[in-house]
């Protein structure tokens, strides 16, 4: 039977999707929603205070919303920095290139830096073990390639689309201006995600390796080195050194001359430092042997 009163009907809808009261619809006439990224963020850490978020949402969220102005060129590993494989290198170099690096996956090129040909998964390169004859060039990937202006919310996209965990930025002239990886746009919400290589501190700060190598993190301090490698570095009897160092990081970088790169190798009390991997402008972890050990 139809409703005799369609128009009550009507309003008791209504009445049901806007639950507002009289008192947050005043509020909301006096004080409009946000209308910019800056007034967003005012408003998320007015949330924080007011024990409606926590401080982990709100960077998030903050992150979120900063993604959406931020491009590839701004979260791109520089393309000096970037760890590349040389197709034509023997298979012993390409490995040690991978277990030193710790990367899973490397852009490939030939010849020239400038010409990487494709993306080679570390793991693939154990089928060579097993079958020296295959050629490398079947288990490349095919590389992508994005502008520096590609947006960083357009780039995520692309990765979960095409589940691609890597790509080559290019400049406006088409030269190769770095890489960025899905972990890179990530970081840009959450901040830095912890890998392998980032050990807590009180987990310990040098490792010994299978190939009497050692991983020495770049914040053990000078004290700790010396005594675990029975050498004085840092101290009157091994430089004229005129500052203190309290790590073994801050005294590379010092004799160094600048802040250290992935890669960058220095000779120091009788040990072969090679920087290994970096974050944050600082070294993370060094590989130490005694010098000439891999020359």
């Amino acid at each position: 039977m139809a409703d005799p009163h369609p128009e009550r009907a009507s309003r008791s809808h209504a009445e049901r999707e806007d639950k507002r009261s009289l008192f947050q619809k005043l509020v909301e006439f006096i004080n409009p929603g946000p209308d910019s990224t800056d007034e967003l963020i005012e408003t998320l850490a007015e949330a924080e205070d007011n024990e409606v978020i926590n401080a982990e949402s709100r960077i998030m969220l903050e992150g979120v919303l900063r993604l959406a102005d931020m491009t590839a060129g701004d979260a791109m590993v520089a393309a000096p920095r970037m760890d590349l494989l040389d197709i034509d290198a023997p298979y012993e170099e390409l490995l040690r290139e991978v277990i030193t690096t710790a990367h899973s996956r490397f852009p490939v090129f030939q010849g020239e830096r400038e010409n990487v040909i494709g993306i080679l998964l570390a793991k693939d390169l154990l089928k060579l073990q097993r079958a020296p004859d295959l050629n490398i060039r079947t288990l490349l990937r095919p590389v992508v390639f994005v502008p520096e202006s590609k947006g960083l919310n357009d780039l995520l996209r692309t990765f979960r689309i095409n589940r691609n965990h890597l790509a080559i930025v290019v400049d406006e002239f088409g030269r190769t201006a770095g890489l960025i990886t899905i972990e890179d746009v990530l970081e840009q919400i959450v901040g830095e995600i912890e890998d392998e290589f980032d050990i807590d501190a009180d987990e310990g700060d040098i490792f010994a390796l299978a190939d009497n190598t050692w991983r020495v993190a770049g914040d053990t301090p000078l004290e700790r080195v010396n005594e675990s490698f029975n050498v004085q570095l840092g101290t009157p009897t091994d430089s004229d050194l005129d500052v203190d160092f309290d790590t073994i990081g801050g005294l590379i970088a010092h004799e160094m001359g600048h802040v250290p790169k992935r890669g960058e190798r220095l000779q120091l009390g009788g040990l072969d430092f090679y920087v290994l991997h970096t974050k944050g402008g600082a070294v993370r972890w060094f590989k130490v042997s005694p010098a000439g050990a891999f020359e």
